[in-house]
């Protein structure tokens, strides 16, 4: 006779429920990986559309609602090419400083904005606003915060989150009748198309294979989300944003025509073929193609 403990055949009994169960448990894995598509574990992101088949947004609207802000000025002999790299702009063209909650870091460059004055009871009230009239100004440069002084007072006005515009004298009298103490003017603003007289300017600067580019007098919306250039040897390639609208890109592009391809803030594309020519020199301008105003 074979004597098995009952502690023995419980563990006996346990291991085989134990392999069963496990057994089981395989087969349905087995199966469930078998019954099931690849493609549900491994999803790839579709590709990305080429820079220049990009659509626009056809619920953007250029003119959007009136917005808030509050906009005091400069003298005419003040320079205000500085952060966007323009240097001196057309005579006549109307530029702003801008504040940090509207630069977004050099984004907002070459915008355009329609300002008008905004009636309201505080020391700029209803009796020096012009009924009617309004300016569009070009973002141009930027209007640093000044954190020794409070947001709320003059020496603060462009301190975050306050939006400001600093505008020319001559611009600021044509929506408000100024007078000592009255300086700073409450305004509504809203984004409007840049009108620009030619095509789009490039301008090529660097060293080498260091080749550095300002776009200037944009048409459209006036600023630009992202270039490309292209010599006759080379496919498109992307250019980075180095500051405010000067685009940069490390190669070797001497003794080719460039082309370049500029998108603006609404998704609109331009392309311009053989802009500068074989001969090119840092130093130079070229004129381009234009948005469509």
């Amino acid at each position: 006779m074979i004597c098995v403990s009952l502690p023995s055949l419980v563990a006996t009994k346990h291991k085989s429920m134990s392999q069963q169960t496990l057994t089981v448990l395989l087969f349905l894995q087995f199966t469930f990986f078998i019954s099931s598509p690849v493609t549900s574990l491994y999803s790839p992101s579709p590709p990305a559309a080429p820079f220049s088949q990009t659509t626009p947004d056809p619920g953007f609207s250029p003119r959007a609602e009136w917005l808030f802000a509050h906009a005091t000025h400069y003298d005419a002999t003040d320079t205000l090419g500085g952060a966007c790299g323009y240097g001196d702009l057309p005579n006549g063209m109307a530029t702003a400083a801008i504040s940090q909650a509207l630069f977004d870091r050099g984004q907002i460059c070459g915008a355009c904005f329609e300002l008008r004055c905004r009636e309201e009871d505080t020391d700029f009230d209803r009796r020096w606003c012009i009924f009617g009239a309004s300016v569009a100004v070009t973002a141009a440069n930027f209007c640093a915060p000044n954190y020794g002084s409070d947001a709320e007072s003059l020496g603060g006005h462009c301190n975050p989150p306050k939006q400001h515009f600093v505008i020319p004298i001559e611009v600021f009298e044509k929506i408000a009748i100024w007078k000592t103490g009255t300086g700073n003017m409450p305004v509504q603003y809203r984004r409007i198309k840049c009108k620009r007289e030619g095509g789009m300017r490039f301008t090529i600067t660097g060293s080498g294979i260091f080749i550095s580019v300002l776009i200037s007098n944009v048409g459209g919306m006036g600023d630009i989300v992202g270039v490309k250039v292209k010599g006759s040897k080379t496919g498109w390639l992307s250019m980075g944003r180095n500051w405010g609208q000067n685009w940069h890109v490390n190669a070797l592009l001497q003794n080719q025509p460039l082309s370049f391809e500029v998108k603006g803030s609404d998704g609109i594309a331009v392309t311009s073929y053989n802009v500068a020519p074989k001969n090119w020199t840092f130093g130079q301008s070229f004129e381009g193609k234009q948005f469509e105003h």
